[in-house]
This record gives C-alpha cells, sequence and structure tokens, in this order.
C-alpha cells in the first residue's frame, strides 16, 4: 500500500531561508491534498544563562520579565507567522487553504519538533537544513540531524544556501 500524506508539519526558524523550504511544503500539499502545521520552537533560556540573570534581579523579577518577553515574542512570531504564510501562499492558488495552523511552542527544538509530529499524527517533516561541515555537525549537532534520528517518520531536508536565503530576505 503506497503511504498517504494527508498532514505536513513545517518547522522553521524563520531564517532567510525559511520561504524556500515553506514553498516545498506548499507545492506537496498542494499536490496530496494535505494540510499544513506551521511550527517554530522557542529555545529556552540555558540554566547559566538564567543564573547570570539573577545575579543582578531576583528570581521574581526574572519571571515576571520572562512572562512578559514570551506574550511580547509569542506576539511577534505569531504577526511574522501570519504575514509570512500570506506573503508565500498568494504564489499558489488556494495556498492558504492549506495551513491547518500554526503553533509556537517553547523547548528544545529537535524534541519539541519530534513530539509535535507525533501528536498531531503528522505524515511528513517538513524543514529547511544548513550546510554544516562534518566537523561542525559532529561537534555541535543541527536540529534537522537531531530530528532525524529521533522521528520514525519521513523528514524533508530543503537545503537553504547561502546566497539564496539573503535573496530570499
Amino acid at each position: 500500500m503506497l503511504p498517504q500524506f494527508k498532514t505536513f508539519l513545517y518547522a522553521t526558524d524563520l531564517g532567510p531561508g525559511a520561504p524556500q523550504a515553506f514553498r516545498y511544503a506548499l507545492s506537496l500539499a498542494q499536490k496530496y491534498g494535505a494540510k499544513i502545521q506551521i511550527l517554530h520552537a522557542i529555545e529556552p533560556l540555558s540554566r547559566f544563562g538564567q543564573s547570570l540573570v539573577e545575579l543582578h534581579i531576583s528570581h521574581e523579577q526574572s519571571e515576571e520579565i520572562h512572562r512578559q518577553a514570551q506574550r511580547t515574542l509569542r506576539a511577534d512570531i505569531v504577526e511574522r507567522l501570519e504575514k509570512f504564510r500570506r506573503d508565500h501562499a498568494e504564489d499558489f492558488c488556494n495556498g492558504t487553504d492549506h495551513v491547518s495552523g500554526i503553533e509556537i511552542l517553547d523547548g528544545q527544538p529537535a524534541q519539541v519538533i519530534a513530539s509535535r509530529a507525533k501528536s498531531l499524527g503528522a505524515d511528513l517533516i517538513i524543514m529547511g537544513c544548513h550546510h554544516h561541515s562534518a566537523l561542525g555537525r559532529a561537534l555541535l549537532g543541527s536540529t534537522a540531524h537531531k530530528v532525524m534520528h529521533q522521528c520514525q517518520i519521513p523528514v524533508m531536508l530543503v537545503p537553504i544556501q547561502g546566497d539564496e536565503a539573503e535573496q530570499e530576505t
């Protein structure tokens, strides 16, 4: 039996190359009549970073500043994603009809993407991938690489070239 594609999870860092990967997601969604769930993960401040902040202000003040910043950031990201969706879906007939929703979740991006894909029942994860050297991947890893190893569903990586990413802005 051939695989069915009904739900795509498009994970984005909102970087300059994001429109390129989004176009692939829209094209595939049109071809298969699938829906796209857009996901952006917000990486939390490290414990070290949090401890540095709390050297200068109280934990309660830090928490309140964090809550305010999260609200502001979420509102900004939702606005940017909505604009992104409108601007780049116009190239496709009924493109916005294929976008089922936009989510912003807290956590380590690879874990958030893998977890959300599973809970969504996604048939495919689509995301951009920057080229890194083998040493860079070994030392730092990449979100795309981690997602591929954490997921049991196919992951489509759209290569984002440096020059193309700058032109997409």
